[in-house]
């Protein structure tokens, strides 16, 4: 072979372009993230976005406990029959206080009961749902009766004594369901459980209003 056909033969290294290799796709792509990732993502600022603007409801509206304290009470019957009861009728005089300036009170499903030395000596006497507006104060004026209540002989006999000195020691209680309104934000309803404890000026055979002797302020659980 002459050296001019050896120049014409194609130099395979030389001259041709190479074959592009394939580039490698990395799979930490974005591009190419799963679809249960990007809802999970989704779902994850969602609820972020929805704890703000709870806080953000919370800090504006900052709902408040309501205020309770006894400001009367009187006594119409209350007296001990064997083997042993109780047959009393009642009625307390209670302010409800709403401190909140932007959030409604709605009460529901409430009732009254008077305990003495920690037994019932009333049924519980169901009240009205209430519904109170901001920064307002309601009177709750429940009449509490009952007929032949079974009472331990320690209650009975512990009545009797304090109705010769005069001084008895009764708690009333209220309960029942509360909850925080503002606007169309409703909350769901919570147990309240409102106790409240005095000393009231009383002997056997008195009707009427009775003294309250020390603190009228009730405690809310």
């Amino acid at each position: 072979m002459s050296d001019y056909d050896q120049q014409k033969i194609p130099n395979e290294s030389v001259g041709y372009p190479q074959k592009p290799s394939p580039i490698a796709i990395s799979s930490n792509d974005p591009s190419r993230r799963s679809p249960a990732k990007t809802l999970c993502a989704l779902l994850f600022i969602l609820v972020i976005l929805a704890g703000l603007v709870v806080l953000i409801l919370w800090l504006v509206y900052r709902p408040h406990k309501p205020n309770f304290s006894l400001v009367d009470a009187a006594i119409y019957d209350l007296n001990v029959t064997s083997p042993p009861y109780m047959s009393t009728s009642m009625q307390f005089t209670v302010l409800a206080r709403n401190p909140n300036r932007r959030v409604r009170l709605d009460y529901d499903q409430f009732s009254a009961i008077v305990y003495y030395k920690g037994q019932a000596i009333t049924p519980p006497a169901l009240l009205p749902p209430l519904f109170q507006k901001t920064k307002s104060t309601v009177i709750l004026s429940p009449l509490i009766r009952g007929a032949s209540v079974p009472v331990s002989v320690e209650v009975a006999n512990g009545l009797l004594i304090d109705e010769v000195y005069g001084v008895v020691g009764l708690r009333l209680v209220l309960m029942g369901k509360m909850r925080y309104k503002a606007g169309i934000i409703k909350t769901k309803h919570y147990q309240v459980y409102v106790k409240c404890d005095m000393l009231v000026g009383y002997k056997k055979g008195f009707m009427g209003q009775v003294p309250l002797l020390g603190s009228s302020d009730c405690q809310l659980h």
